[in-house]
């Protein structure tokens, strides 16, 4: 997509992303390094802050939106897909195919089997030496 400056910019969904990630950061950084580097790893979670809003304006800016995670994704893809299913039994009733259901199978050639074994068994006990 083309650069739009008229786009809107979710800033609060960015913000909230980005506490989550200098949350989960600060605890491993906490785990990690204990207290050798505590005060490089604020500094660095510091500046990742602009430089995440700043991507962030960017991609939106194109058009970029992420899905979003949780109840509203779920509710989203599943009225995605039924739209999506009644355009292909609309469709496959259109070209005449038998409405619902799953398609009916081929009839089986002589390269594929019938589901029935090929080879019988043996109903004698025979040994093989």
């Amino acid at each position: 997509m083309a650069w739009d400056a008229s786009r809107p910019v979710p800033w609060r969904r960015l913000m909230k992303e980005w506490l989550v990630y200098a949350a989960i950061m600060a605890v491993v950084f906490g785990l990690i390094l204990r207290s050798t580097t505590a005060l490089g790893s604020a500094i660095g979670l510091l500046f990742s802050l602009p430089v995440y809003l700043g991507l962030g304006w960017v991609l939106a800016k194109f058009g970029y939106q992420r899905p979003r995670l949780g109840r509203k994704s779920s509710t989203a893809e599943s009225s995605g897909t039924t739209s999506a299913s009644s355009t292909r039994s609309s469709a496959s009733s259109r070209s005449g195919s038998a409405g619902n259901g799953p398609p009916s199978r081929p009839a089986p050639t002589r390269r594929t089997s019938t589901g029935a074994s090929q080879h019988p068994r043996r109903t004698t006990k025979t040994r093989r030496r």
